[in-house]
């Protein structure tokens, strides 16, 4: 019985890690509001290793439409600059000496729906992990020394399981989508 009572913990904790992920892929689409996530793939070449921009530099929001980059080092604004261009995010970042300002443009309609094509794709992978782990946990089920009775009842309790991650998937899709529309 601890056997079935772990692929079910496992299949749950799959379906969890997927939801996470995408609340990450989400959290970095970005829906006109100036966030410093919009900048956590940014990384600088920092005294021979990579390290993330959030690890040498202060980023904060002043307004929705601004992001503010403070480097703990001023030796490193043109390095971040050069990394924020490279990343080709759309942004232009400028240097005032004491700071990197980065002015977020208002999105265009057409943009706003790339955003939500990108949202529904990463929607669309997460329901794709989930769907693996309730395919694992029913091939887990099917090899388990328990009755015929106990395994469709086992399967059941993944499909609720699956069921109900695929709901807040959806539930975060859209919201996003709403988040991202909104003008």
């Amino acid at each position: 019985m601890e056997e079935i009572e772990f692929i079910i913990e496992a299949t749950q904790e799959s379906m969890v890690n997927a939801i996470k992920h995408l609340e990450k892929e989400l959290l970095n689409l970005r829906a006109g509001k100036a966030n410093p996530i919009m900048l956590s793939n940014i990384v600088i070449d920092y005294y021979g290793s990579n390290a993330p921009l959030s690890q040498i530099a202060n980023i904060s929001t002043p307004d929705s439409r601004t992001l503010t980059i403070q480097p703990w080092e001023k030796a490193l604004m043109p390095d971040i600059e050069k990394a924020i261009l490279i990343a080709n995010i759309g942004f232009t970042p400028m240097n005032n000496g004491e700071s990197i300002i980065i002015n977020i443009p208002p999105m265009t309609e057409e943009r706003r729906i790339q955003l939500v094509k990108i949202a529904k794709n990463e929607s669309e992978n997460a329901k794709v992990s989930i769907r693996n782990s309730r395919k694992e946990a029913n091939d887990e089920i099917k090899k388990s020394e328990v009755s015929d009775d106990m395994k469709k009842n086992l399967e059941l309790d993944v499909q609720n399981l699956t069921d109900t991650f695929i709901k807040k998937t959806d539930d975060l899709f859209y919201n996003k989508e709403k988040e991202i529309l909104t003008v």
